[in-house]
């Protein structure tokens, strides 16, 4: 059962658990993905444990652990994910766009320098800025006040930042 935003995440964490309730990998009847044409993640001096990483991330200097890193993520150095889910992102920036986002003081698509993300779904085309803390460290079971925050909502604990949102630098969720 997929039908509330925790068994939602939950089932699909579980994909990357050591003995996964559900596998892709058995030899005698596979499951496949679409050809994206996408080059294979890079990964570059990161600790990564029970992860799966889609086609097109670019990781370095950052823990991962028990998540799921979908298509064209961004995970920037010393980012810390978590028990998390981060959807991906449509299109790629260009190092140039990164840059210029960057120095005009705005954020790039995906996750920031310093930043940790635990207990959270990502959704697709989403910025959080560096060091930014999105872990449901008040542990509210419930809060959809989309007045005092646009950006992200919180179901039985479990944050969800939305596609295509901005979470500015050092933002505490």
């Amino acid at each position: 059962d997929i039908g509330t935003i925790k068994s939602f995440f939950e089932a699909n964490l579980n994909l990357a658990a050591d003995e996964p309730d559900f596998e892709f990998y058995d030899a005698d009847s596979p499951i496949y993905t679409s050809p994206r044409y996408l080059p294979p993640a890079k990964i570059q001096n990161c600790e990564v444990k029970n992860a799966i990483i889609s086609h097109g991330c670019s990781l370095s200097d950052c823990k991962v652990n028990d998540a799921i890193i979908g298509i064209r993520s961004n995970i920037g150095k010393g980012a810390n994910i978590d028990h998390a889910m981060i959807i991906g992102a449509d299109l790629y920036e260009s190092e140039e766009q990164r840059a210029a986002l960057l120095g005009a003081g705005e954020i790039p698509i995906g996750i920031g320098e310093g930043s940790v993300i635990k207990n959270a779904i990502i959704d697709k085309n989403a910025r959080v800025g560096k060091n930014c803390t999105i872990t449901n460290v008040n542990n509210v079971d419930f809060d959809d006040n989309e007045a005092a925050h646009p950006n992200y909502f919180i179901r039985d604990g479990v944050v969800v930042v939305l596609q295509g949102a901005t979470i500015p630098d050092g933002t505490t969720i």
